[in-house]
């Protein structure tokens, strides 16, 4: 088992704890580089219930306009995804929604450093995306064009915000072993791009 992997779940549990008692997510004190390091391993490992259960907490939140606002941020073309960048939109989110995040993202760490590492193929979770995005496209007009907009202006920002969420609820009625694909894979190519902006 990789050091820097441990080191991970050591610093996500005690935001954990920290959540508990204030209700507020403090990620100040997490090395990026030590996340990155481990954080592949981790979620290669994390069984898919896991993994699911970080999506539930993405669905739940995607249906609350205050709190599908802060999620949706998280995707501008401008916006800070550090961990600082996470850790104020997890505390944008209402206390529930907060501990769900915690909550799932907590059983990933602890789970992932001891299960053994799951049969994953990103090509599944990247068809899942796609089968979810045409599904979408026949679903909602305008859903591809909100999904590939481009602009900063309220309308685009609007309109990422809207297929986003109405992405979510497609995948939402997958089964969860495509559910979890589809997770696994975001949060794989999420590291990478944060990887590539340090």
């Amino acid at each position: 088992m990789k050091l820097p992997a441990i080191a991970l779940c050591m610093a996500l549990l005690p935001a954990a704890t920290t959540h508990a008692q204030s209700n507020r997510v403090d990620l100040s004190g997490i090395d990026p580089m030590q996340v990155l390091a481990g954080a592949g391993d981790v979620l290669q490992r994390a069984p898919d219930g896991d993994i699911d259960r970080l999506f539930r907490a993405v669905h739940v939140a995607s249906r609350n306009d205050a709190e599908a606002r802060g999620l949706c941020a998280l995707f501008e073309p401008d916006a800070d995804r550090s961990l600082l960048g996470l850790q104020r939109a997890a505390n944008a989110l209402g206390n529930e929604s907060r501990q769900r995040f915690v909550e799932a993202v907590t059983a990933i760490a602890v789970n992932g450093l001891q299960a053994p590492r799951q049969s994953y193929d990103p090509a599944v979770g990247e068809q899942a995306l796609k089968a979810a995005t045409v599904t979408g496209m026949l679903l909602h007009d305008g859903f591809l064009a909100g999904l590939g907009a481009t602009g900063r202006d309220a309308a685009s920002r609007g309109a990422r915000c809207t297929a986003f969420r109405q992405l979510v609820d497609v995948l939402n009625d997958f089964d969860l072993v495509q559910r979890a694909a589809a997770t696994r894979f975001l949060l794989s190519e999420g590291l990478a791009r944060y990887g590539g902006e340090l």
